[in-house]
């Protein structure tokens, strides 16, 4: 990316939008359709504007059939269209599964490269809006298990939007998940305090053009000596709140990319610090944070001196009346920092 660059304060809404404004004015292929996503700009307003800029053929609104709308990206992806599709809620992609999973995640394959499906499927995630079990689900490990897909789930308004850009453009299917308590700013996990807004945040300024994040290469969030963090999204910044409030030395590495996954990051980190705890909002069992637990323990298993903590979601629907008690909030996860340095 060149010097000097001119940047200006964004929220995370505003830079996944410039991202689609980005790639719609640099490539007519790129398309935008979804629910409401059109006239009204999406539940969360990220496409507010597109559709009067560049009209109702390349910005437009669908039926509520997620099944659907991921079927004609495929399609549309396959005859050299780039769709970027938008599911309302995570909570709700899982009736487009099989369209992901058995077509748009295997089309490369099975066509021996003769068809790709370069389709990004934004959805926001997780809790901490009061939304409930059916708004505030964080489906991530689902599909990160699919081999042919994509994952992402940045953790900041720069990130997002260069992380976006490199989607639209990958021929490959992402699933680009987007953590909607971050949407207008960081959130430490301290729901009883003000919020504070993208502007007062260096994460918040952002390129006006075009840049890209890789794909596949996770970032040094907090540098540190003590124990290493694994965490994404909205996680990544209740971990900073746990290393300050704790005075735990955490190295906090926010991965970005779930797959494909920057191992090297993570193994070069855990042997630096010879401790993990590894940090989700997902629910624990089959949560992407074992196959992280597990990939710890293969690579660097000589190196450490502690066991691998997990803090993760409940086994359970997430709740609406005790959201708190399930989300993994700084005290919880500054619990499981004292148990890796003092064990």
């Amino acid at each position: 990316m060149a010097e000097n660059i001119v940047k200006t304060s964004m929220t995370m809404i505003q830079a996944l939008r410039s991202a689609m404004d980005v790639m719609m004015e640099k490539d007519d292929n790129v398309v935008v359709f979804g629910q409401d996503v059109g006239y009204f700009g999406g539940v969360f307003r990220c496409t507010e504007g597109l559709q009067k800029k560049y009209g109702k053929s390349r910005v437009f609104d669908t039926p509520i059939s997620e099944g659907g709308i991921v079927g004609v990206a495929i399609g549309m992806g396959a005859y050299g269209l780039r769709p970027c599709i938008e599911i309302q809620f995570a909570d709700y992609i899982y009736p487009a599964y099989d369209q992901i999973v058995s077509e748009a995640a295997r089309l490369r394959y099975r066509s021996a490269g003769d068809f790709t499906a370069p389709i990004t499927i934004r959805t926001p995630c997780g809790g901490g809006i009061y939304g409930g079990q059916t708004h505030s689900q964080s489906p991530e490990a689902v599909f990160a298990h699919v081999c042919g897909l994509r994952t992402v789930m940045p953790s900041n308004p720069y990130d997002a939007k260069g992380l976006l850009i490199a989607s639209i453009e990958n021929d490959d299917p992402v699933i680009f998940l987007e953590p909607k308590r971050l949407y207008n700013g960081p959130f430490d996990g301290h729901h009883d305090k003000p919020v504070v807004p993208w502007s007062q945040n260096p994460l918040g300024e952002v390129p006006e053009g075009y840049y890209t994040v890789p794909l596949d290469k996770a970032a040094i969030f907090r540098p540190g000596k003590q124990l290493t963090v694994l965490a994404y999204g909205t996680m990544v910044w209740v971990s900073e709140a746990a290393a300050r409030e704790t005075g735990i030395d955490a190295e906090i590495i926010d991965l970005r990319s779930l797959w494909p996954l920057d191992l090297e990051t993570i193994v070069e980190s855990v042997k630096k610090t010879r401790r993990c705890v590894v940090v989700h909002e997902a629910t624990r069992t089959c949560g992407f944070g074992a196959e992280l637990v597990s990939l710890v323990q293969e690579h660097c298993f000589y190196h450490l001196e502690a066991p691998i903590e997990r803090v993760t979601g409940w086994d359970t629907p997430y709740p609406h009346a005790q959201e708190w008690a399930y989300f993994p909030g700084p005290a919880r996860v500054g619990a499981a920092f004292k148990r890796a340095v003092e064990a």
